[in-house]
């Protein structure tokens, strides 16, 4: 009867470290920590994926009340955080280019309480809903759980992620993901600008021109009409942030365990 318990035990162990590094990526990653996946669908995926992952490769059976045990915990809840955080990053970087596009429209008031992402804009919100929409429709949500899988093979249960090659990479991934919000609202924003120098033009020549009535609603049609023809591109360059995404995770991963 001691020898099955202290098997059990031991099999609870090995599955505990999987556990915790998934549970972390599920909490913290954009896509699956929306309030339509609520608490008990993000454990019982969780579960799953574990049983999936631990019928794939050992893992090492450690007393998570030992010291070896809590740096494990640490290392692992930390490995999910930073895979989850760098999906994170690719809404945060739409969010800043609909906040971008929604301050040249004139739309900065128009603002809505998402429970996800707080006080956003409207067109942050509708660009948010785009990604989403993209990332199901390219299979993200499938990869995902493949580079999830690959992270054990590529940064063993208990290697850690704190080296100064990881955080520059991350800091890096970081950068571009900024830069590439002003790629994405850029085309509207200077669109807007050549706008509005129009209107000043039209101001000047004729000072009867009462610019509040005219030049707003003017500025919101035009963003709207711009908005419309740059989706295509904007799509396109939305799915090209969640392929660097998953390219990313991978290298920051290889950058420690490779």
């Amino acid at each position: 009867m001691n020898i099955e318990l202290l098997d059990l035990l031991n099999s609870f162990y090995s599955m505990l470290w999987p556990m915790l590094r998934i549970s972390a990526f599920l909490i913290f990653t954009s896509i699956y920590s929306i309030r339509a996946v609520n608490v008990r669908i993000r454990i019982s995926l969780s579960i799953v994926l574990t049983i999936f992952i631990a019928m794939q490769m050992d893992f090492p059976v450690k007393n998570p009340f030992e010291m070896d045990g809590l740096v494990t915990i640490f290392n692992e809840l930390f490995i999910g955080f930073a895979m989850g955080l760098t999906m994170q990053l690719v809404t945060a970087a739409v969010v800043v280019a609909g906040q971008a596009i929604s301050a040249s429209m004139g739309l900065t008031m128009a603002n809505l309480i998402d429970p996800n992402l707080g006080n956003v804009p409207t067109i942050s919100q509708f660009l948010s809903l785009l990604t989403t929409l993209i990332f199901v429709a390219t299979g993200g949500h499938l990869i995902v759980f493949g580079v999830l899988l690959e992270s054990f093979q590529l940064l063993p249960i208990g290697q850690s992620l704190f080296t100064q090659v990881f955080f520059g990479k991350f800091i890096q991934w970081s950068s571009l993901m900024f830069g590439s919000a002003v790629l994405i609202a850029l085309p509207i924003m200077v669109t807007l600008m050549f706008v509005n120098i129009g209107m000043g033009f039209m101001t000047r020549a004729a000072p009867s021109l009462n610019i509040f009535s005219v030049g707003f609603p003017a500025m919101i049609l035009v963003g709207f009409v711009i908005l419309w023809m740059a989706l295509p591109s904007m799509a396109g360059r939305i799915a090209g942030l969640w392929v660097a995404a998953f390219t990313a995770m991978r290298e920051l991963l290889i950058a420690r365990g490779g």
